[in-house]
């Protein structure tokens, strides 16, 4: 498997980056696509407008975002699939647009798939309760 990474997508593009996956539901202000130079716009993996308005970028309520998300991610296996798809077949660097760079839904992503992408359920199954 691949390297998963994340950085703000304001940052340049770099060599190391690998695929360049935006991992956010609204495109980023002031980024052009060709600046951009993603390979894949996944917006079904963020979190859901819910989630993202409840959070409002709160670093006092992150560690119930992270577990608000990773709920939400655990019903969502068909983007976890498509991603840990790409994972597998080399690095990926995700895309966020939030400021902070240590709470957002960009480290729970990241952190959520390497645990998960070597056990990753197929597309269009849930995840067992065991």
């Amino acid at each position: 498997m691949g390297k998963i990474g994340i950085r703000r997508i304001y940052e340049p593009p770099a060599q190391a980056d690998g695929q360049r996956i935006l991992v956010d539901r609204l495109w980023p202000r002031g980024v052009t696509k060709e600046a951009a130079d993603l390979t894949l716009w996944c917006r079904e993996i963020a979190p859901s407008s819910a989630l993202r308005k409840w959070f409002g970028h709160d670093p006092a309520k992150f560690d119930a975002f992270r577990d608000r998300y990773r709920r939400e991610l655990d019903d969502n296996p068909d983007a976890v699939a498509l991603l840990c798809d790409r994972a597998v077949k080399g690095d990926v660097t995700l895309l966020y647009a939030a400021h902070d760079e240590r709470c957002n839904h960009a480290v729970v992503l990241a952190q959520y798939l390497r645990d998960r992408c070597g056990k990753a359920p197929k597309a269009g199954s849930k995840p067992s309760d065991a």
